[in-house]
């Protein structure tokens, strides 16, 4: 008995010993792993090495007793080796919202060491729009599993922006600012990023106090995560955004309206050279320093969608350098990281002359410009390489959360090459994605950071071939002939097209001249004999790769990144028939057909009730969900309620008035507003076209406008609940639709 007892005591000695040993680095790499893969913790060993030439490596050996060895200068490139093992030796996948990780009984050794060092300093993550859209009511739980997938995928550079609200309360209150004035300044939690941007002032405020300080809290907790793992994560400096109240009660400042944006009345700034910029741009770094730490990267965007106020390129020196030193003042290490969406969006107001003076502005190596748009309007070869200064390519790959399926590999990849072998000796420091809505296109993702540690080009098909394989775990060749067909068609195009269908209903008869907005810039789309659909993507196409992967349900009916792509896919091919049931209906209409407008009003109701059951399936596609989130994060009955309307009317309306421009901007394809927002709306428009009939009148839209505008904003204010758990199983819906819908797709 006491040999066993002392056997015991040794080995408890033995395991507390090596963890005493383990660096913080390898501490938090093995945090990831229990929380990702518990079961097999014992099965691998991490272990930090030294960098070389300042750059993120790792390493994958065999170990001893079986065990995969993984080395890494930082916690974030052992998981990013981990990442690599389980892709390219289990069989394995880390996705954005399901992993798929059914690893072999006895993990494969390996034939030789294997050691993979990025040839980038930087790869980054999120945009602001991303803490609106799709990350304002993540809780720390959703949070961990974000942060865990980030390093895994080698992420290093994250925008961490929350708990904003609790900076600027103190620093506006130590400059002379009421409780309710400061109140009166901020936004609705999911229309924060737009006021952090500057494009919006007290939208959907004010923000209960149990907000501001939950926030903190939970920022405090993903900073901590972030730079136990290596990361740095890229934090707000001042822009010069300041409430209109400021100007009152300092009369002296040169404080501004800027032009409105999208609809909005203009809002405030202060004139980046007015001393009192320095004063409040230092205080707030301080404020934050004292309150989350630094990483000494900030991000500040002045004119992100707006024109300063001056075209003189010596002003705009003079602007950069004046914000610039704000940061420093406060930070000597500090570097100024700066989306340059503007050279793009405001393309005829940034020329070579002022966009080298503004940039020149700031010293040199202080500055991290992002290419926000890589994949398809990169602004880096219009600018110079940003005239000298760090800069990152990134991919968009989604606007306002769009649900779709999109993003051309084949032209991401040669956009990227095209930047990497021209710029890589230069002063290209990054790659990244920067999506504004993150959730339905993990491929995307993966592809992008994939390139982080292996920048090669690829053969596009082949890496899709092996990507369905490692998804789902098997070596169906259904599977992968699916997957080469989604590569064909949604993923050959850049990014999906506005549908009428989640828009203000409206007559709409595709046929030449039907345009995109100018950001896409596609030919005309119709609908002919050939192409009933008038879509981007060849939809019969996406319809065979439905079916193959309808095919495999029984030998995969369990996994999750299986039932995920089959709802999305079989949402994305019910979708492609909303341009051909509105054409139907608009048709009717103006050919004065009674029974036509009931019949193909009729078959674009069951369209969308069909709509509603594949993305009741997946709980990633639910509006009670999103709502249930918003209203978690209320401690009152009055919260809650708060918190609920703010929640609704970002997917909606987007302000929080019926008269709003930017209505239907970030539209969702989800469950409960096929039902409950979008339905209703086209059963009175149809009823108004049926009422023009009937009476021999023509069709009044601007009688229209005014009731559907009255009718979506009380629908913001209603409390109907919708489900915030999947109501019917993919596999189930998917074969119904199939069944139902199979006929419309046969050429």
């Amino acid at each position: 008995m006491r040999k066993v007892v002392s056997l015991i005591v040794l080995l408890f000695t033995i395991a507390t010993y090596s963890q005493a040993r383990q660096s913080g680095a390898e501490k938090s790499a093995y945090g990831i792993l229990n929380r990702i893969l518990p079961e097999r913790a014992s099965s691998f060993v991490f272990k930090e090495i030294t960098a070389s030439k300042d750059k993120d490596v790792f390493e994958v050996s065999n170990g001893h007793a079986g065990k995969i060895v993984i080395s890494g200068n930082s916690a974030v490139a052992m998981a990013s080796g981990l990442d690599w093992y389980l892709k390219n030796y289990c069989n394995a996948h880390i996705s954005l919202n399901y992993n798929q990780l059914d690893l072999p009984k006895t993990l494969p050794r390996l034939t030789s060491k294997i050691r993979k060092e990025t040839p980038f300093d930087y790869r980054y993550l999120f945009n602001y729009c991303t803490y609106g859209y799709t990350m304002p009511w993540w809780n720390w739980d959703r949070w961990e599993e974000m942060i865990d997938y980030m390093a895994l995928k080698g992420v290093n550079m994250p925008l961490a922006i929350i708990g904003q609200e609790a900076v600027w309360q103190e620093v506006l209150s130590d400059f002379g600012m009421s409780r309710q004035q400061i109140d009166d300044f901020f936004v609705g939690p999911a229309h924060l990023p737009w006021g952090w941007m500057g494009n919006i002032d007290g939208m959907g405020g004010p923000l209960p106090q149990n907000w501001i300080t939950q926030r903190k809290e939970l920022q405090v907790k993903i900073l901590n995560r972030m730079r136990s793992l290596g990361m740095k994560p890229v934090l707000q400096a001042f822009t010069g955004h300041v409430p209109q109240v400021l100007k009152k009660l300092y009369p002296e400042a040169n404080i501004f309206q800027i032009e409105d944006w999208a609809g909005v009345e203009g809002t405030y700034f202060l004139d980046p050279t007015d001393e009192l910029f320095q004063k409040i741009g230092t205080a707030f770094i301080k404020k934050q320093t004292e309150l989350y730490g630094t990483d000494h990267l900030y991000d500040a965007d002045c004119f992100i969608e707006v024109d300063p106020p001056s075209k003189d390129p010596a002003f705009l020196k003079q602007v950069s350098e004046s914000v610039y030193k704000s940061m420093e003042l406060a930070d000597s290490k500090a570097t100024w990281v700066l989306q340059g969406w503007f050279f793009f969006f405001k393309k005829d107001f940034w020329t070579k002359e002022r966009g080298r003076a503004f940039l020149d502005g700031i010293p040199k190596n202080r500055a991290i410009v992002l290419d926000l748009y890589g994949e398809k309007n990169p602004t880096w070869d219009k600018t110079d390489a940003f005239y000298g200064q760090p800069w990152i390519w990134n991919v968009i790959c989604n606007e306002d959360q769009k649900v779709n399926m999109s993003g051309d590999l084949e032209e991401m990849q040669r956009q990227f090459q095209e930047a990497y072998t021209s710029e890589i000796g230069n002063n290209l420091k990054g790659i990244g994605v920067i999506p504004e809505g993150l959730g339905y296109n993990p491929i995307v993702q993966d592809f992008i950071f994939e390139k982080a540690w292996d920048p090669q080009k690829v053969n596009v098909q082949e890496w899709i071939e092996d990507y369905a394989t490692i998804r789902y775990g098997t070596k169906s060749p259904s599977v992968k002939k699916a997957w080469q067909l989604l590569g064909e068609s949604v993923y050959g195009r850049t990014r999906t097209m506005w549908s009428p269908l989640i828009t203000t209903p409206r007559l709409m008869i595709f046929e030449e001249g039907s345009k995109e907005d100018i950001r896409h810039v596609r030919k005309d789309f119709k609908i002919t004999e050939t192409d009933p659909f008038a879509w981007d993507f060849d939809v019969y196409k996406l319809a065979k790769a439905a079916g193959l992967l309808l095919g495999e349900a029984n030998e995969l009916q369990d996994v999750e990144t299986y039932n995920f792509d089959l709802t999305n896919v079989y949402r994305e091919l019910l979708f492609s028939l909303t341009h051909k049931s509105i054409n139907d209906v608009s048709v009717a209409y103006q050919e004065k057909d009674r029974q036509a407008l009931d019949r193909s009003a009729k078959s674009l109701f069951k369209l969308m009730d069909d709509l509603e059951a594949i993305t009741g399936a997946n709980e990633n596609f639910l509006l009670g969900k999103w709502l249930e989130d918003a209203k978690s994060w209320g401690s009152t009955p009055e919260e809650k309620e708060y918190y609920e309307w703010n929640a609704r009317t970002i997917v909606t309306i987007w302000q929080p008035y019926p008269e709003g421009g930017l209505r239907d901007y970030a539209g969702k394809q989800w469950n409960g507003l096929f039902s409950g927002y979008y339905k209703p709306r086209w059963q009175l428009f149809v009823d108004h076209l049926r009422r023009s009939l009937t009476e021999g009148v023509d069709f009044d839209p601007k009688a229209y406008d005014a009731e559907v505008r009255e009718m979506d904003y009380k629908w913001t204010r209603s409390h109907q609940i919708y489900p915030s758990a999947p109501t019917e199983k993919t596999i189930d819906v998917a074969r119904r639709i199939q069944t139902e819908y199979a006929h419309l797709f046969k050429k």
